[in-house]
């Protein structure tokens, strides 16, 4: 019997402590916390006697129904629907672990919707969807979008996410996000400002390296140029997206167009060299002599998981600033920190969808909740800062009322 199938089978978990270290919790009390799923739905209407039953549902529920039939703007009020967060998927780039298909991405969609009701108070559901298809998506949520007020998609491989998400914010009238585009992005801009304002630097003085040019790569990429960093350098599987390569895709031929500004050609290790920052945002590994070979006092988010593309531990003998997606080290790039926050502002405020302007607030947001205690080793908030949400929620509102989508 395999260790999966001896946990699956456990009928209790190990305990253990409240450390966030992996390596303090066993397999079987993982398998345990997963046991039927993590999510249930609650009553938030009476149902103990007959009259109860009766406004409820038949008969009470008719008027209800013939109301809305008479305008549709009342289902705003009278149902879930307008607050309701869909975490939509095709199981195809699930975290690290790469096209493992809907049902087992199953277990991240339910997480995401846990967060969404423990950090914003937001009611959500995870839909997976048994087809990689970009017309089958799109028209799935078209024909579903009466069911919800909010679209946060997930774990969608690239290219195909940039034009599933293009797409689906074109058909509907709510709230559409990727979030391993632009929650990434939006975090990393947050720690990025914390950690240049630790070390009394201008954004727009740092060399950054973005190793990776999927769906988080090219939004951190897209954040960065905004937020006013001009030198960045995209890595590829095949080394740097440079003008002079022909086998880019359209979204890396675009992005060549507005980085490298000094031309560099070749790999990893002709762009880090004198690097201020390195991001990593891909599955693959960087070896530690490349990581030497920064500039002085620099700054690594070597952000894979569940492996970093180096070991915290030996990033921080070369880099003065070290930042993971791992909660069982300083620094914690947690996408938790933004989308929580940026969909209860928009939802607030009745947005329409969510714009440029919306995410740079998010992270100022995120930012400024740590502004007055920054350190090396907290350039930006715990996840569980109860702080963070409201914050975020208020900036993103604020926003979305200055652009006249609210």
């Amino acid at each position: 019997m395999s260790p999966v199938t001896e946990a699956v089978n456990a009928t209790q978990a190990t305990p253990t402590n409240n450390s966030g270290n992996l390596a303090d919790i066993t397999t079987e009390e993982i398998f345990a916390g997963h046991l039927g799923g993590k999510l249930s739905v609650e009553l938030t209407a009476p149902l103990e006697t007959q009259r109860d039953l009766s406004i409820a549902y038949t008969p009470g529920v008719a008027q209800v129904c013939l109301g809305i039939a008479e305008d549709e703007s009342l289902a705003k009020t009278y149902t879930w629907a307008e607050r309701l967060v869909v975490v939509v998927s095709d199981g195809t780039a699930v975290l690290g672990l790469g096209d493992i298909g809907p049902r087992a991405s199953l277990p991240v969609m339910e997480g995401k919707a846990a967060l969404f009701k423990k950090f914003a108070g937001l009611d959500s559901i995870p839909l997976v969807l048994d087809t990689k298809d970009p017309d089958a998506i799109v028209e799935t949520l078209i024909r579903l979008r009466p069911s919800f007020g909010a679209v946060n998609l997930e774990d969608i491989s690239a290219p195909r996410c940039f034009e599933i998400e293009k797409r689906v914010i074109e058909a509907l009238d709510c709230p559409v996000m990727h979030d391993d585009q632009h929650g990434t992005a939006i975090v990393v801009l947050a720690a990025l400002k914390g950690a240049a304002a630790v070390q009394n630097r201008d954004m727009s003085s740092l060399k950054v390296v973005v190793s990776g040019a999927g769906a988080a790569g090219v939004a951190c990429t897209e954040i960065l140029l905004a937020a006013g960093v001009p030198d960045i350098i995209v890595l590829d599987s095949k080394g740097i997206v440079s003008r002079d390569r022909g086998d880019l895709n359209d979204v890396k031929a675009e992005l060549a167009q507005r980085t490298n500004p000094r031309g560099i050609t070749g790999g990893p290790a002709e762009a880090l060299v004198g690097a201020d920052v390195f991001l990593g945002l891909s599955a693959g590994t960087i070896p530690e002599e490349l990581i030497a070979s920064m500039a002085p006092e620099s700054i690594v988010f070597a952000m894979s998981n569940p492996t970093p593309e180096i070991h915290p531990e030996v990033a921080a003998k070369y880099a003065a600033i070290v930042a993971t997606g791992r909660s069982d080290f300083p620094n914690q790039i947690n996408n938790v920190l933004a989308f929580p926050g940026v969909f209860k502002g928009a939802l607030d405020v009745g947005a329409r969808r969510i714009t440029e302007g919306m995410k740079v607030a998010a992270a100022e947001a995120i930012f400024n909740v740590v502004a007055d205690e920054l350190a090396t080793d907290k350039i930006i908030p715990s996840p569980l800062d109860p702080r963070v949400a409201p914050a975020v929620a208020e900036a993103v509102g604020a926003a979305a009322r200055a652009e006249g989508v609210a």
